[in-house]
């Protein structure tokens, strides 16, 4: 092999030789130990992911396990229940009495506040002959004026009494939950 620019020819010595024995021991332990310092982070890191070190969730949901979103779960889970049951009284116990719904717009007409809750659920809502009444619970999130906000997306098929008969109906939507603490439990302030 020919440096350029100095017209010797070198021989070729494999650079092991070159150094001396005990400057390839030293530089082969500090490799040997730098691969063993990225390795064992990597591994660990590799079997949390595997096993779930990470914080755990609530089982059916992706809300993360703690005793305050387990209440909110639970009486959440109450109220998919009076749902699925038809349970106006247990409903109307749920809604907090300054429940409010503003419809999604400006107009007012389509507002409903407790009086108004209370109204469709004797009458419209109990026209409902079936409901089957699915919940993932997404998020819960607490805020600074003692709100909780429940993000969610449910899944509902319910038989109403149709022109010429019963029909099926199905509907996929997200959907959010505004309760209040009211004593040891919560109230629903609006997205039933």
């Amino acid at each position: 092999m020919n440096p350029p620019g100095n017209g010797r020819a070198q021989p070729e010595v494999p650079p092991l030789v070159m150094r001396p024995l005990s400057t390839s021991l030293r530089a082969l332990a500090l490799r040997s130990a730098l691969r063993s310092a990225l390795v064992v982070p990597v591994a660990a890191f590799a079997l949390c992911s595997v096993t779930g070190c990470s914080k755990s969730t609530i089982p059916n949901t992706d809300v993360e396990d703690s005793s305050d979103n387990r209440k909110v779960v639970s009486f959440c889970e109450e109220y998919r229940h009076g749902v699925e049951d038809k349970n106006v009284g247990l409903l109307l116990k749920l809604a907090s009495q300054r429940y409010f719904e503003d419809g999604g717009n400006a107009t007012a007409e389509d507002d409903i506040d407790f009086a108004g809750l209370k109204d469709y659920l004797t009458s419209t809502f109990m026209k409902t002959q079936a409901i089957r009444y699915e919940v993932r619970y997404r998020k819960i999130a607490f805020t600074e004026n003692e709100h909780v906000l429940v993000d969610y997306t449910y899944a509902a098929s319910f038989r109403i009494p149709g022109v010429k008969q019963e029909e099926w109906r199905h509907t996929v939507a997200e959907n959010r939950l505004e309760l209040v603490k009211e004593g040891e439990t919560y109230r629903i302030l609006s997205g039933m």
